[in-house]
């Protein structure tokens, strides 16, 4: 309906539409068409941004979105779709996060008019505390709403034969399928999408149909599942085991080829020939999607995605399920069975990106986010999605140290490789330095991090070396930090500025060297080594000189308070939370990452 209204609004779409030919009640009047937004897959954050961006706002944060809307002089309309669909995981349920954080403030305000499609069981929380008469909340579902005349049209246009084919005495000769159409809506009572299953499902297997025979047509969409497996002599249970993981299924749908694994896996029984033989079975329900490339896959090959028509039906398989956590369970298994040779890289991406969705759903979420490969090749907003609906305290180390970078790596959309080269400094930051060590086995990194130093205030960051006696000189880093660090002290020459030393690799050991003593690098020096530093607010560039192609960016969340290379390539960099050492590797291997 709203999706209608909208190409009534728009001036492209009303030059294609008959507009004498529809009701004048029906026909917005011409003005400027209202801003839509699609909810579907978003979070609430991603929601909000979307929209400040589309309505050109400067705010840096989400209360200032609020702000800079109420502050407006002109009254803005908006149409927001799809708000059961919202979030990237499903069990998540961001539809009610959107409604609770970002709709009911926009609902609150003057100087908008909200149009929303939201889930009825959300209207009360997006309503309350709203002025009488605010809101207006239209329950298609209720007999006020009903339009039988309306779903009649529907039916008879979807029986013509322009659309059906010819050969049915139901399609073929209008009076009995103006009858039929009649009787359709009649069982139907509110539901275009109960119309739509009834006449596809007459269509798919109209042998022995009886038109005179109305209880043969549905008044839900679960007696259009019963009805339609009867008439092709089919036990219900089977429809639905067929269409149990695409009711689970997480994103846009389920790549054709898990269909018949993962009906195997929730059924407890080989649905291989099921599934082969049942396609007229479940046609009526299903919607496949155009195929299309996934660039990062496997294989860089074409596949097709199959979902369920409509996401009621998903309702009404999810309701018959004897226990949802345990065919998720048994989903996740099978998922996890088919990646090959358990390495990510190689893994479906429907099976890297959304096995998190199926196993939070099943209770079994920490136990997967041990494997810093799945961290690495997941996509991650799905990832940090389901992570974050689980009780921070039954998550481990890796899991929280993924969360605390997840942002970073959503924010920059970094491939693979960059997502691992960050996730290794994260972790040596963490203490985590088995997990770091696992990346370099399987990655070449463009760095390898020394070292972590958790001290805050760090003003400035310079790399020198300490003269030894048998000529061996000893890196350093000396950090200029707050006074009363633990472990500072103070410059000599200075005034009150302290600072930490630091050996520049994990075996060098300045101990209580001179600071008067510190060599830093001669501009001669600097200038011979291979590598050159460029630095942003919010990231670090390490580039050859030679071929002056950048080898390493190193981003932070917050800005780089200051950084210093070495002639042979070791970086230090700091933030206002501490600094970090980083090894960059040769010229060789950081492209080959």
């Amino acid at each position: 309906m709203l999706t209608g209204f909208l190409m009534l609004c728009d001036p492209e779409s009303r030059k294609e539409l008959d507009l004498d030919q529809l009701d004048p009640s029906s026909v917005p009047p011409e003005l400027p068409p209202p801003a839509a937004a699609n909810a579907r897959g978003l979070t609430a954050r991603q929601f909000l941004w979307a929209l400040a961006d589309h309505f050109e706002l400067s705010a840096d944060r989400a209360e200032g979105v609020y702000a800079e809307l109420a502050a407006t002089g002109d009254m803005r309309a908006l149409v927001v779709l799809d708000v059961d669909q919202a979030g990237p995981v499903r069990y998540t349920d961001e539809p009610s996060v959107l409604v609770r954080q970002v709709l009911k403030p926009l609902a609150a305000l003057q100087t908008l008019r909200l149009v929303v499609e939201v889930p009825r069981r959300l209207v009360p929380e997006l309503t309350a505390g709203l002025p009488a008469g605010t809101a207006l909340v239209m329950d298609l579902d209720e007999p006020q709403w009903a339009d039988a005349e309306g779903l009649a049209r529907h039916a008879e246009a979807a029986l013509s034969p322009r659309f059906a084919g010819l050969g049915l005495p139901f399609t073929d000769v209008p009076e009995a399928r103006r009858a039929l159409s009649t009787a359709i809506a009649r069982r139907a009572g509110t539901s275009p999408l109960v119309v739509q299953l009834a006449v596809q499902s007459l269509l798919t297997a109209p042998e022995g149909f009886d038109p005179a025979d109305e209880s043969r047509l549905p008044t839900s969409v679960t007696e259009a599942l019963d009805l339609h497996a009867a008439r092709l002599g089919a036990d219900p249970r089977t429809l639905r085991l067929m269409l149990a993981p695409l009711a689970l299924a997480e994103a846009d749908g389920m790549p054709a080829h898990l269909w018949a694994r993962l009906a195997s896996a929730v059924a407890e029984q080989d649905m291989d020939q099921a599934i082969a033989d049942g396609l007229p079975l479940v046609a009526p329900f299903i919607q496949p999607l155009p195929p299309h490339t996934d660039r990062d896959g496997p294989e860089g090959g074409r596949r097709t995605l199959l979902r369920l028509l409509h996401p009621a039906i998903g309702d009404a398989i999810r309701a018959g399920l004897p226990n949802i956590r345990t065919a998720q369970t048994r989903i996740a298994m099978a998922l996890l069975e088919a990646v090959p040779e358990q390495d990510w890289s190689k893994a479906d991406p429907y099976v890297r990106d959304h096995i998190a969705g199926h196993t939070l759903e099943a209770g079994l979420l920490p136990q997967l986010l041990t494997d810093p490969g799945l961290f690495v090749y997941a996509d991650p907003v799905p990832l940090r999605a389901a992570i974050e609906s689980v009780p921070a305290e039954a998550l481990g180390a890796p899991a929280r140290t993924y969360l605390r970078v997840a942002p970073l790596l959503i924010r920059n959309e970094v491939s693979a490789a960059w997502r691992a080269a960050l996730l290794e400094t994260a972790f040596v930051e963490d203490g985590l330095c088995e997990y770091a060590e696992a990346l370099h086995r399987r990655f070449a990194l463009p760095w390898q991090t020394l070292w972590s130093l958790p001290v805050a205030g760090i003003s400035e960051v310079t790399l020198g070396s300490i003269p030894g006696a048998q000529l061996a000189a000893t890196g350093v880093a000396v950090l200029v930090v707050p006074p009363g660090t633990p472990g500072a002290r103070q410059a000599e020459g200075t005034s009150g500025s302290t600072v930490l030393v630091h050996g520049l690799l994990p075996q060098d050991d300045p101990g209580d060297a001179d600071l008067g003593q510190v060599l830093r690098p001669t501009e001669e020096e600097r200038a011979a080594s291979p590598w050159g530093l460029s630095r942003g607010a919010d990231y670090l560039r390490v580039w050859d000189r030679a071929s002056e192609e950048v080898v390493a960016v190193l981003i932070s969340d917050i800005p780089f308070v200051s950084a210093d290379l070495s002639p042979d390539g070791v970086l230090v960099a700091a933030t206002e939370r501490g600094a970090n050492a980083l090894r960059i590797r040769t010229v060789e291997a950081a492209t080959a990452s």
